[in-house]
């Protein structure tokens, strides 16, 4: 196995473009001592005379070593080709956070336009609740992200993207088919076994902010179970395991399905945004400058059943 690197031959290729150690040196931004032991250390690995040094230590090439300068100039330029495209790549990377119900419910369309106007775009895909997402973009680990609450507009930008709504779920079964048919709220389905998203979830907050606008605390609940998991929700809820608060975009499935059933909460209805976030120091990479741009220039997305 011939002990050859590309420090060698970047050193070889430069003296012989160059004509000089000197020159290649500076070039390189190494030592003459370091050039010429490259060059040797490549003449000793080939078993031949590169350069045929003169009285004014001009370089000559051999009649092996112009050989050599040919497939030595084109294997750099393979590598700056490699290098150059896993640039491109990096260019084109996006890392984007997303909580729960916007990663599972909107990134799949919004993602899927985005690549058809941009093949050569990939990304990666952060998870966890909205306050997580935030601590992301805090952490410099992405800088955009979906979320469901605006938690610090001074410091962060919200795009609404979707409008969504929350209701109340059940399993599609009786007593609950009756109670549908017969216009029952899900307000008045608060003291069933209550099945909730985490503490830190934007839908878990902002139900507790709309219950307490209508003065029903949090704790009037009957909470069986907390789950971290929408999916994991829904299944249990169309078990009869209890009754959940969730919003139509993580519902709908289920519900067109006909797994679930659905209940207004109040004449009025509990509606929340879900947002596309990004810090305001950010400096945004041209690839995120041009994903947000696409992204703020759709119009909203209305939750429907």
């Amino acid at each position: 196995m011939l002990n050859i690197n590309l420090k060698q031959l970047e050193a070889f290729v430069a003296t012989a473009e160059f004509s000089s150690f000197t020159k290649a040196a500076e070039i390189l931004y190494l030592t003459q001592s370091t050039v010429s032991s490259h060059i040797s250390a490549l003449e000793n690995a080939l078993g031949v005379r590169l350069i045929r040094r003169g009285a004014r230590q001009r370089v000559v090439l051999t009649k092996e070593g112009e050989q050599v300068y040919r497939e030595a100039k084109d294997i750099l330029e393979r590598c700056q080709a490699l290098q150059d495209l896993k640039h491109h790549s990096l260019q084109n990377q996006l890392v984007i956070g997303a909580s729960s119900v916007p990663g599972q419910c909107l990134m799949p369309e919004i993602m899927g336009d985005y690549l058809g106007v941009c093949p050569d775009c990939h990304y990666v895909q952060l998870r966890g609740d909205s306050i997580r997402i935030h601590q992301y973009l805090a952490q410099g680990k992405a800088n955009l992200g979906f979320v469901g609450i605006a938690a610090n507009p001074k410091e962060y930008y919200y795009h609404p993207v979707a409008e969504d709504r929350l209701v109340l779920i059940t399993a599609n079964r009786e007593p609950y088919r009756t109670l549908l048919a017969k216009g029952v709220s899900g307000l008045e389905l608060l003291d069933m076994p209550m099945i909730l998203r985490e503490q830190n979830s934007g839908t878990r907050q902002e139900m507790e902010r709309y219950l307490l606008n209508l003065q029903i605390p949090p704790e009037r609940l009957n909470v069986i179970a907390q789950i971290d998991n929408p999916e994991a929700i829904r299944s249990s809820v169309s078990r009869g395991l209890g009754v959940s608060i969730m919003s139509v975009l993580a519902a709908r499935e289920y519900l067109l399905a006909g797994q679930l059933l659905s209940f207004e909460l109040g004449n009025q209805g509990a509606f929340r945004k879900i947002y596309l976030t990004w810090r305001k120091d950010a400096m945004l990479s041209p690839a995120e400058q041009k994903f947000r741009d696409f992204v703020t220039d759709r119009p909203l997305i209305v939750a429907d059943e």
